[in-house]
């Protein structure tokens, strides 16, 4: 059975998040096969151990859950493995699987994590179940995270701001506009200034993170006969790891200007931190090296960022084009799991 044939396996298995159970007892029943590992489960997460005499230890985790999809139409195309999560990131675990279950020396001790719920809200991530319950097995040199980034080095993460921008009018009737003041006609202007933005680009240790700042909800009206007195818009914002939550709030806040008035909201809903490439790190840099192409910047976040928060440096390396990640017809290549086989085993020994 090939790479892509393991893979199947994996994923004909459903496991959109909050139902990873059976893909996890599957993956832990192939690791226990091993008796080279320590394989511990936790809740829907699964860590496995080597147990050997050397100093250091490097952690490569992959999370199971995938967004919503249906397993039973997972399909082979000739050397393409198609189905929800082929891609994000089931090709990577298969890989994982087969590497941990490989005896060949390796120069650190190795702990294989597969997590369950990184695709929803990232306070339910498997990953801080384990920190919570079992830090110690979250302890390492480096980490990496098999997201799907085409087989290069993605470093770091950017962070992600939400903020819903609440805009107030006055009521009114509908055939006396004028004697109120219109809340979603006033929105037309911020949606229209955040449709206008410009990306701010910059660099860090030689990695390019673009910026990006998009309305992604809507919300006002009261009746049909009733010019509204409020309209809501959340605004996302993907910041650069050079910014934290402060400097991206009041640049957006200075962004929007006199657009927001004193009887208006801007509330901050949601923060998640970035992280920087950490490729100054002597095993991340190695790692570029084999894949033989440059660095590029990680655009949206990812537990890169939980990694470099527990004192890990960490960075994004996994098989299938990120391009394809949560899309209905996203799939991965055989070539592109062996490249990320050849790539991480070559990194491990």
């Amino acid at each position: 059975m090939n790479r892509l044939d393991e893979a199947f396996s994996l994923v004909t298995i459903g496991s959109v998040s909050r139902d990873e159970a059976s893909l996890a007892t599957h993956i832990e029943s192939l690791l226990r096969a091993s008796s080279g590992l320590e394989v511990e489960r936790i809740g829907d997460n699964v860590v496995a151990r080597t147990n050997g005499h050397r100093a250091t230890r490097v952690l490569i985790a992959g999370h199971l859950d995938t967004v919503p999809g249906d397993a039973s139409d997972a399909k082979m195309v000739g050397d393409e493995l198609h189905g929800v999560g082929a891609c994000d990131m089931k090709g990577s675990l298969a890989v994982m699987v087969e590497l941990a279950l490989d005896p060949a020396p390796r120069s650190r001790e190795v702990t294989w994590i597969f997590y369950a719920r990184e695709e929803i809200g990232h306070s339910e991530s498997g990953l801080l179940e384990i920190a919570e319950l079992r830090p110690d097995l979250l302890q390492g040199e480096v980490a990496i995270l098999a997201e799907p980034t085409g087989g290069v080095v993605e470093a770091g993460c950017q962070g992600t701001l939400r903020v819903r921008v609440g805009l107030t009018g006055a009521r009114a009737h509908t055939a006396r506009p004028f004697t109120g003041r219109n809340a979603i006609h006033r929105m037309a202007a911020v949606i229209s200034r955040v449709a206008s933005y410009e990306p701010r680009t910059v660099e860090i240790e030689g990695v390019r993170y673009t910026e990006q700042l998009q309305a992604v909800g809507v919300g006002g009206g009261v009746a049909p006969n009733v010019v509204p007195d409020v309209a809501t818009l959340t605004l996302n914002h993907r910041v650069a790891p050079d910014r934290g939550r402060d400097d991206a709030a009041s640049w957006l806040r200075e962004y929007l200007g006199e657009l927001i008035e004193g009887n208006d909201h801007f509330i901050v809903e949601d923060w998640a931190p970035g992280a920087p490439p950490s490729l100054k790190n002597e095993r991340l840099g190695a790692l570029v090296r084999l894949t033989g192409q440059p660095a590029a910047g990680k655009v949206g976040w990812t537990d890169v960022a939980t990694f470099q928060g527990l004192g890990v440096p960490a960075t994004n390396f996994g098989a299938g084009d990120p391009l394809l990640a949560h899309r209905s017809d996203e799939f991965v290549t055989l070539a592109q799991l062996d490249e990320f086989a050849r790539v991480l085993g070559a990194w491990l020994v």
